[in-house]
C-alpha cells in the first residue's frame, strides 16, 4: 500500500463484501413485505413505487421517476405505461418541454394508492419489527447518516433532494398525530388534494 492510497485491497474487498451482504439481506427483507402488502391489489412493487413517487411529485417526469425510484427509463416508462392502461395514470407533455413526457395520478390512481396505504401494517415488515429495539433502547429509529453520504455520492445532490423533499413532505402531512395507517393514509391523500 502506497502513502497516498488510504486503504488496503483486504479493507476494500471485506468492506465491498459486508456492503454487499447486507444490502441484499435487508432488500430481501424488504421485498417479500412489500409485495405481500400490495399482491392484493394487482401492483408489483415498481408499479407501487411509481405511483407513489407519482403522487409526491405532481407531474413528475419519466426521467425524475426512473432517478428516484432507481430504476431504468425503459422500466419507469414500461410499468407507467401499464398503470396508464389501467387508467391510473396519465402521460402527457409540456408546451415548454416536448423533450420529456410527465405523468400523473388519476383520481382512480390516487384512490388505489389509498387503498394500498390504508392496509400498511407496520408489525408485518420484518426490517420495521426487528427496528424496534433499537427505537425502545434509543428512543428512536437508526438513523443513517453515512448510508446517506454514500447514496448522495452514487446519484447526486438532485436525489437526495428529492428524497430529502418526499420526506418532508411525508412528516408535513402526517405529523406525530397519525396513529393509524387509515388515518395517516387520508392526511397524505388530503395533502394531494
Amino acid at each position: 500500500m502506497n502513502k497516498d492510497q488510504l486503504y488496503s485491497f483486504q479493507e476494500a474487498m471485506i468492506y465491498s463484501h459486508k456492503l454487499s451482504q447486507i444490502s441484499k439481506a435487508l432488500w430481501k427483507s424488504v421485498e417479500k413485505d412489500w409485495q405481500n402488502w400490495i399482491k392484493d391489489y394487482g401492483l408489483n412493487i415498481n408499479e407501487h413505487h411509481i405511483l407513489w413517487i407519482a403522487h409526491h411529485l405532481e407531474g413528475a417526469s419519466i426521467s425524475d421517476i426512473a432517478k428516484f425510484g432507481v430504476m431504468h427509463v425503459s422500466t419507469a416508462f414500461n410499468f407507467s405505461k401499464k398503470l396508464e392502461e389501467q387508467g391510473y395514470l396519465t402521460f402527457s407533455k409540456k408546451e415548454d418541454d416536448k423533450r420529456n413526457t410527465y405523468i400523473c395520478l388519476t383520481p382512480k390512481g390516487e384512490e388505489l394508492l389509498l387503498q394500498t396505504l390504508n392496509t400498511y401494517d407496520p408489525a408485518k415488515f420484518g426490517v420495521f419489527s426487528a427496528s424496534m429495539p433499537i427505537k425502545e433502547l434509543f428512543g428512536r429509529f437508526p438513523e443513517f447518516p453515512e448510508l446517506m453520504s454514500i447514496i448522495r455520492n452514487l446519484y447526486g445532490d438532485d436525489f437526495m433532494s428529492i428524497f430529502n423533499k418526499l420526506e418532508e413532505k411525508i412528516e408535513a402531512t402526517m405529523g406525530e398525530q397519525s396513529s393509524s395507517p387509515v388515518m395517516a393514509a387520508e392526511e397524505i391523500a388530503s395533502s394531494h388534494s
